[in-house]
């Protein structure tokens, strides 16, 4: 064993391991079992003040790098400036990270996160638009305050098809191929698109633990559901549902428990929304019950949504899809949507257990990705009066969509142009009323009028909770840039940044055997503005970093994670 001393920041570090062997690594410097050094930069441990490293982990085999196309002029040229909005660098890569500070001894299980990472084909296709790149899983393993990390590319069949044909084969969030120059290729590409067989099965969006344990990736086409194996990050195939409901798309988010998986079908023939439940340990589907639209000519988005213990809440946003977006030849401002605001909003409420409608009620506009929480208002003697549902919500400004373009975020200048956002909380009345309400659950300005990619404790979905973390905003932005623990009863915000870093989804994780909702710890992937990555572990209570595990390179920006806890004895 040697020990190699390296000075940086006004603190020597010492890594006792065995680092004699090394070679250039395509990151520009050298890479020593799994950590990568720039050449002629000393390591620095800057920005860590108050943390102490208190263990060096290192690879026990060798990284597994397998090289992609080559990266256009701009995007290498840009790395180091830009790396949240840049295309990974190899499709995999596998190592130990080295540990600033203390990693709780509890900790111990997989979290895994999704989203695009791959955002050009070759030097000559480049997509625009930040939910259209190739999906890109990151694999961080916690055991006895180690961390390995890893990333593969998932094998979908448009990622393997581009790869192979070196070009664009199925239809993305915002992209599409080359449009057929005669009328007879034109209804063949209808006939495919309302087929589903011109549409993507990039599982780029989201990934979720089934209760039987299977791993699955997910997007909004119902053909982008991938399985893979959380261990290799191997792509098993396509997980294929044993029932005959077919359809197109489904909820990006579906609620997954110990039990079951519950999600939307919207249905565009047919305007409205089939709720299914599929058991663990199936691959059926089963329609819990159907909901027709009641405001307008399409279904709307349904990137998410939210259910109580007995309820299940279909949003009807006025961003509706558009089968004139989806068939033109450039993407319009709101891609595949169409704003309605004349078809109005509303939120039906469904029981679980029998399909019916127990309300149906007009609220304000709004426009959201992503639901936070609901739960059930009970009054004095017991009885369910009204559901409370918590949202990441727009203010109704569909401009979001739009500001998610690369170029957006590529080329940030000192301007605040990151849409205002908040909690929003709806109060959906089970008494016949035929309103429901809508308004902010906390002051916006306490997260910085930014508001996206939320989690909770998970022991508290569809019940009355407290604590909720999220991604907030410090101005000026462009994107979301803190991590953000909201006290929605204390209606009050504590506040994670770091100057540059681009944070990704804050996941909870609960300490075992907790009894306080936020006694565990947020994990996030951050994106540096020099071209470096680490992830950062937050205590959920008071919200400090308590530890941090730096990349030997820099991950583009990623969505949704999902936790997979330890099931069998480690060393």
């Amino acid at each position: 064993m040697a020990s190699i001393l390296f000075t940086g920041a006004g603190r020597n570090v010492v890594l006792s391991s065995a680092l004699k062997d090394s070679n250039d690594d395509q990151f520009g410097g050298v890479r020593k079992n799994g950590l990568s050094l720039k050449k002629g930069v000393p390591f620095t441990d800057r920005n860590m003040q108050g943390l102490t490293i208190t263990n060096v982990a290192t690879s026990s085999r060798p990284a597994a790098v397998i090289p992609e196309p080559s990266l256009p002029t701009e995007t290498v040229k840009n790395h180091n400036k830009l790396v949240a909005w840049t295309s990974v660098r190899q499709e995999r890569w596998e190592g130990e990270l080295l540990v600033h500070g203390e990693i709780p001894v509890w900790l111990r299980g997989t979290y895994l996160r999704n989203g695009p990472g791959l955002w050009n084909i070759g030097d000559d296709y480049h997509f625009r638009h930040l939910f259209d790149g190739y999906a890109t899983l990151v694999r961080l393993h916690f055991n006895n305050g180690r961390v390995t990390a890893a990333h593969r590319q998932i094998k979908s069949e448009a990622y393997k098809a581009a790869m192979k044909n070196k070009k664009l084969c199925y239809r993305e969030f915002s992209e599409s191929p080359p449009k057929p120059n005669n009328f007879l290729s034109y209804v063949g590409e209808l006939a495919n698109l309302f087929s589903g067989a011109s549409l993507t099965d990039n599982a780029n969006t989201g990934v979720v633990r089934l209760g039987d344990g299977r791993i699955i990736c997910l997007t909004e086409t119902v053909k982008g559901s991938i399985q893979i194996d959380p261990d290799t990050l191997e792509t098993i195939g396509r997980f294929q549902y044993s029932d005959s409901l077919g359809g197109l798309i489904h909820s990006a988010h579906p609620v997954v428990t110990e039990s079951e998986l519950l999600t939307i079908l919207p249905d565009l023939v047919n305007p409205g929304y089939r709720v299914v439940r599929m058991a663990a340990g199936t691959n059926e589907r089963r329609v819990i019950g159907r909901v027709s639209c009641r405001g307008g000519p399409a279904p709307g988005w349904v990137h998410s949504f939210p259910v109580t213990e007995h309820y299940i809440v279909v949003p009807e946003m006025p961003l509706r899809y558009c089968a004139q977006n989806l068939l033109r030849a450039e993407p319009t401002p709101l891609y595949k949507f169409q704003w309605r605001p004349e078809s109005k909003a509303f939120m039906h409420v469904m029981c679980k257990s029998t399909g019916n409608i127990v309300a149906s009620v007009e609220v304000p506009l709004y426009v959201t990705f992503h639901f936070i929480n609901a739960y059930e208002e009970e009054d004095e003697e017991g009885r369910v009066t009204a559901i409370i549902a918590d949202c990441c919500e727009h203010n109704a400004d569909t401009s979001i969509l739009d500001k998610l373009r690369l170029h957006n975020l590529r080329s940030f200048s000192p301007q605040d142009v990151l849409p205002d956002a908040r909690v929003g909380r709806f109060r959906i009345p089970l008494d016949g009323s035929p309103t429901g309400g809508l308004e902010s659950a906390l002051d916006p300005d306490q997260h910085g009028r930014g508001m996206d990619m939320c989690s909770i404790n998970p022991s508290f979905l569809g019940k009355n909770y407290r604590y909720a973390y999220a991604c907030g905003a410090r101005r000026p932005c462009n994107f979301p840039n803190t991590l953000t623990k909201i006290d929605l009863v204390e209606k009050t915000a504590k506040n994670w940044h770091e100057e540059g870093a681009v944070p990704s989804e804050p996941f909870f994780v609960a300490r075992p055997g907790a009894t306080e909702e936020d006694d565990g710890v947020v994990i996030s992937m951050i994106s540096d503005k020099n071209g470096e990555g680490y992830t950062v572990l937050l205590d959920g209570s008071t919200f400090e970093e308590i530890a941090r595990a730096q990349f030997p390179y820099g991950l583009p920006y990623g969505l949704h994670g999902c936790w997979v806890p330890k099931t069998r004895l480690e060393d």
